[in-house]
Order: structure tokens, then C-alpha cells, then sequence
């Protein structure tokens, strides 16, 4: 039987191709203060001369630097002060661990729902599985679960 690769499973190759360098990058973190202030003083401008390359005010900029620490600024304030710096705003959202792994681990979670019904009316029933028989069906579940439209892992549990 041939494997057949969705258009979203090419999708997803690519973006996380893209996004595993990043994942092991913790010292993109951005800096306590904020990258705003890190990289005007790391260049020796002041607010002042920042804001005048953006046309805002000294104290405008400061309350940037402040909402940047506080996760309150926008993506649109970042590019124009970013482009300010001379600098190339990146922004990405990087998944803690790889995407397939996220969906298996999602699909697992749901074939764990599932046999956690079935397998407690076989146990009253005396025809529970075994450790290795429940494991067994759990990954096929998941595998099944998985084949089918991705959006189904986001509904339940």
C-alpha cells in the first residue's frame, strides 16, 4: 500500500522545518526590559532621537518600552519602532515540540478517552484487555484518529 501525503501534511513539513532551528534558539528570548530598549541602547540612542525617527515623542517611546515589558504592545507598533532601529522585525510562534508530536499526542489523548469508556464495560463485563492488548489498541486508535481530518483533534478532550 502507498503512503499518500496530504497537501496540509506537506504543509506542516515545511512550516516545521522552518520552525525546529528556532525551537532550540532559548536565547531569542526577549530580554527583561524588552527588546526596545535593549537594542536603542545597544546603539547609544536615546528615546529622544528614537522617537524623532519615528515621529513620536520622547515620553511616546517610553510607554512603548514599558508595554513591550508588559506583552501590551502591538505587532504594528513593533515593526515601525523595529524599522526606527533599522532593525527587521521576525515574528513567529514556535511550538514546544515538534507538530506530528503534537498531533499524535492529541490523538493518543482522544483514543485514551475513548477506551477509558469501552474498556470500563469490559472490565464489568470480565473481558478487559491486558496491559499490552490496551497499549496495542491505544496506538491504533490514535493512528486512525490521525487519518482523518486533523480539525477532529481540537473538538474534545
Amino acid at each position: 500500500m502507498r503512503s499518500v501525503v496530504s497537501p496540509v501534511g506537506l504543509a506542516r513539513k515545511q512550516l516545521e522545518r522552518r520552525l525546529a532551528p528556532l525551537r532550540k534558539m532559548p536565547e531569542f528570548a526577549r530580554p527583561a526590559r524588552g527588546w526596545i530598549k535593549a537594542m536603542r541602547e545597544a546603539l547609544g540612542m536615546t528615546a529622544t532621537q528614537l522617537g524623532g525617527r519615528i515621529g513620536v515623542s520622547q515620553s511616546r517611546i517610553a510607554r512603548i518600552e514599558k508595554d513591550e515589558a508588559e506583552d501590551a504592545v502591538t505587532l504594528a507598533t513593533l515593526r515601525r519602532v523595529a524599522e526606527g532601529l533599522d532593525c527587521t522585525l521576525v515574528y513567529a510562534l514556535v511550538p514546544n515540540e515538534p507538530l506530528d508530536e503534537m498531533l499524535k499526542a492529541r490523538a493518543r489523548a482522544q483514543a485514551d478517552a475513548q477506551l477509558k469508556r469501552t474498556h470500563h464495560s469490559m472490565r464489568l463485563e470480565n473481558q478487559a484487555l491486558d496491559k499490552r492488548d490496551l497499549e496495542a489498541e491505544r496506538e491504533r486508535l490514535a493512528m486512525e484518529i490521525l487519518v482523518g481530518d486533523p480539525r477532529r483533534l481540537w473538538d474534545a478532550p
